[in-house]
């Protein structure tokens, strides 16, 4: 497995102890920040309600972790330089990301994927940019400065205050999106215009019509919707047969091949005469419709100018080398296209081309101008359309600043995405991809995609651990481990740090217990049957439901129902006693008393010794997450989950102590009413806990 190291941008500043940060084929999108723990033991505060006073934790942040912000509104740039509005966004769009792009902070334009999406309710801040722009966001929201990340209000992490958005601060990005020409009553005009003399001047020492080979379906598509929008269209406009080596886009209401015959193309502004269909440019047989859309107005505006770049785009560009270029055979035709791009407020520089009596036009200023343009004209060939690689440089007109940064006083719907890259490019600046769970934070990551991708590796947790194992002050209690993050995810495979934190709590006389959903454990069974011969062990695995779709949708990249139920048969068929956690029941979705009758049915099969019915604990920010995918998934439930989580993070008492009720005789018909084998270290016993909510399990 090869490893790649990263550049200090995606180090954690302020973290104690990092060795390296790096990224791993295996593990896509997710970073490894390997650390020298100086403690292994956590102590519980003695203020929580868990039945145990000591944990273990070899990792920060979890793989295994469930699944905040925009308004909905902001425009988040796609891969192919168009624009959506985030809330419309969908997982498995590609939009417009970035990544490191060597030393001094640079980067350059990548494709990514959304990987998740999801909505909240935050409270709103502006944020002004010098150029216009307002983006409407949450305080915890993160811009790409000329110094790094910042958030958009003040606060504090473990590593200090944490930077955060002034007035005048410098962002990073291509700009904000011009609106869309295709609503132009000339666009369509224009773009006729643009493809069909292009693709006539390149083709005239063939004499071939049009169109050529050189034109992509992309553009053809475009063409046929077109000529069939055009006035005395009949039923067989612009039908383009879908195989022959000549594409042909048939002449409205004629059922006959529009042909442009190669000839001299005229500028703009030209004398109307010549846009006679007679006229030695254009074929004998050209409906007067078609002519006329493919003739020079007299005086061309923004609307016929932008469908014009777009036609010549589309026939004749090219990106190369990192910029956007346009072969444009005939000096008339690419004096033609560069006063279009004139009035569009676009530059370009001649350069030498190799293709006989073409000028080769580069746009300046770099991918920012790119993509303007191409939200300025919106082509249709996707090729034109790639900015993947390019530098993320200063717009021509400067980056924006920070105007100001004002606090709305409401709370609003936001919507937020999980990337491949962990950022977007939403209202012209880079955008870090923002969540609210109240984990994670304490190192300035935020807790949603940095918690699920930003783990932090305790490489020495097994001789740490060891030396305070052998203190003299350590009195052995008992020590649980899952209980935060889980130890057997799947960056365990990678790092194998279990094996010697088993074999140095069974040699020191420490007895311990293990919950996990990884199936990575199955490996470590022989050294834990054989620390069991020393102490005492508890093994647990959670099992929520055994609803594959549902599971998906609430614990992504976590190993499957199936899959857990035959851990619990390996951990029985060794030796060892293994309980269930039912956990998290989600009230009026799994927690019927069929649905619980059959999983407890299939527990029990397995081989379980015992099993615990936890209802679902919404810690904070992690409600947030849930209750926009509930609002997603089964909205009619809003209300009720409102009213039942009044109070906080735990379900209404009523509704737990129903729930003990309905479940006790299923524990007993089943087997499985023994008590879940939990250290508690309170008082040095062990026993079920005796506060109802104790009975309840985090999401996380």
């Amino acid at each position: 497995m090869r490893d790649e190291g990263i550049g200090d941008d995606a180090a954690l500043p302020g973290l104690q102890g990092l060795l390296r940060s790096v990224r791993t084929p295996e593990f896509a999108g997710t970073v490894f920040h390997e650390v020298e723990a100086r403690s292994a033991l956590n102590r519980v505060p003695g203020t929580s309600q868990v039945p145990f006073s000591w944990t273990v934790n070899p990792y920060r942040g979890c793989t295994h972790a469930c699944v905040y912000c925009l308004s909905g509104d902001t425009p988040v740039r796609l891969a192919d330089g168009g624009s959506r509005q985030i809330a419309e966004l969908r997982v498995g769009d590609e939009v417009l990301g970035t990544e490191p792009d060597g030393p001094g902070g640079r980067r350059r334009y990548v494709r990514t994927t959304v990987l998740a999406h999801w909505s909240t309710r935050r409270r709103a801040h502006r944020v002004a940019l010098t150029d216009g722009t307002a983006v409407v966001t949450s305080e915890e929201h993160r811009f790409l400065a000329d110094d790094g990340w910042r958030h958009v209000t003040p606060g504090w992490c473990r590593s200090g205050r944490r930077p955060h958005l002034r007035a005048g601060t410098v962002l990073r990005g291509p700009g904000p999106v011009p609106p869309s020409p295709r609503g132009s009553v000339d666009y369509g005009s224009g773009y006729l215009c643009g493809l069909v003399r292009a693709d006539a001047a390149r083709t005239r020492a063939t004499a071939e019509p049009f169109p050529s080979e050189w034109v992509e379906l992309e553009a053809l598509a475009r063409a046929h919707h077109l000529l069939a929008g055009l006035p005395e269209a009949g039923a067989d406009t612009a039908a383009v047969p879908r195989t022959g080596r000549h594409r042909e886009v048939v002449g409205a209401g004629t059922g006959r091949a529009v042909a442009v015959r190669p000839g001299a193309a005229e500028p703009a502004g030209a004398d109307p005469a010549h846009t006679d269909p007679s006229r030695s440019d254009l074929h004998p047989a050209l409906p007067a419709p078609v002519a006329r859309s493919v003739a020079w107005p007299p005086e061309p505006g923004p609307g016929w100018s932008a469908g014009f770049v777009a036609g010549v785009l589309d026939a004749c560009g090219e990106v190369a080398e990192g910029g956007l270029r346009l072969v444009v055979a005939g000096e008339e035709m690419a004096r033609a296209t560069v006063e279009a791009l004139g009035r569009l407020g676009f530059r370009v520089a001649a350069e030498p081309s190799t293709v006989r009596d073409a000028v080769r036009l580069r746009l300046l200023g770099g991918a920012a101008e790119h993509l303007r343009l191409i939200a300025a004209v919106d082509p249709a060939v996707g090729r034109v359309r790639d900015v993947r690689g390019a530098p993320v440089g200063e717009p021509p007109g400067g980056s924006p600043r920070v105007e100001s940064v004002r606090d709305l006083g409401v709370e609003i719907p936001m919507f937020d995405i999980t990337t491949g890259t962990g950022d977007f490019v939403a209202a012209g600046v880079i955008s870090h991809n923002c969540f609210a769970r109240n984990t994670h934070t304490y190192l300035d990551l935020d807790a949603g995609t940095d918690f699920d991708s930003q783990i932090v590796v305790k490489v020495n947790v097994a001789r740490v651990l060891e030396r305070e194992l052998s203190a003299p002050r350590w009195r052995r209690e008992p020590v649980a481990m899952g209980t935060n993050t889980d130890p057997y995810q799947r960056a365990e495979g990678r790092y194998r740090l279990m094996p010697g934190v088993i074999r140095a709590l069974g040699r020191s006389g420490t007895p311990f217990s293990l919950l996990s959903k990884g199936t990575v454990l199955a490996r470590d069974l022989p050294d834990i049957a054989a620390a069991a011969t020393d102490v005492p062990v508890g093994m647990g695995v959670s099992i929520a439901l055994v609803d594959r779709a549902l599971q998906a949708h609430l614990e992504p990249g976590t190993p499957t129902p199936s899959a857990r139920l035959d851990l619990v048969r390996r951990i029985a068929d060794a030796g060892l006693a293994c309980g269930v956690m039912v956990a998290p029941v989600l009230p009026l979705l799994t927690d019927s008393d069929e649905a619980l009758d059959a999983l407890l049915a299939e527990i029990a099969a397995a081989g379980a010794s015992g099993a615990s019915v936890m209802a679902l604990h919404l810690r904070p920010g992690t409600k947030e997450w849930f209750m926009g995918w509930l609002a997603r998934q089964y909205a009619a439930l809003v209300p009720r989950y409102e009213r039942l989580y009044r109070r906080g993070a735990y379900v209404d008492a009523d509704y737990r102590k129903a729930l003990a009720r309905r479940v006790a005789p299923l524990l007993t018909r089943h087997g499985l009413d023994r008590p879940f084998p939990t250290p508690r270290t309170r008082g040095g016993s062990t026993q079920a806990p005796s506060d109802p909510r104790e009975g309840q399990l985090s999401l996380l």
